[in-house]
C-alpha cells in the first residue's frame, strides 16, 4: 500500500500542502520531493501557530521524516479520490491473490 501513496505523492510534487506532525506542529508549503519511506521536503514554508514555534520564522525548507507526520493535507480540487480508490482496490486485490 506505501508504494501507492509513494506514487500518489509524486503526483503532488509543486502542489501546497500542509503537514501536520506528530508533535501539533503544522508546516504549510510546497511540496519539492517525497522518497519511498514517505519523507517529505517541503519549500516556501510557514507554520500556521507562529507564535508558537517562532524558531521557525527564518526557515524557508525543511525535510519531514515520515514517520513523525501525522496528516497531510492536500488540496481538494488535486485529488481524484475515485482514481485513488480504484488504485487502492486493485492493490489489495492482487495482494490477496
Amino acid at each position: 500500500m506505501s508504494e501507492l501513496f509513494y506514487s500518489f505523492f509524486k503526483s503532488l510534487i509543486g502542489k501546497d500542502v500542509v503537514v501536520e506532525l506528530k508533535n501539533d506542529l503544522s508546516i504549510c508549503g510546497t511540496l519539492h520531493s517525497v522518497d519511498q519511506y514517505l519523507n517529505i521536503k517541503l519549500t516556501d514554508i510557514n507554520v500556521t501557530d507562529a507564535e508558537k514555534y517562532p524558531h521557525m520564522l527564518s526557515v524557508k525548507n525543511c525535510f519531514v521524516r515520515g514517520s513523525v507526520v501525522r496528516y497531510v493535507q492536500l488540496p481538494a480540487d488535486e485529488v481524484d479520490t475515485q482514481l485513488l480508490q480504484d488504485a487502492a482496490r486493485r492493490e489489495a486485490h492482487s495482494q490477496r491473490q
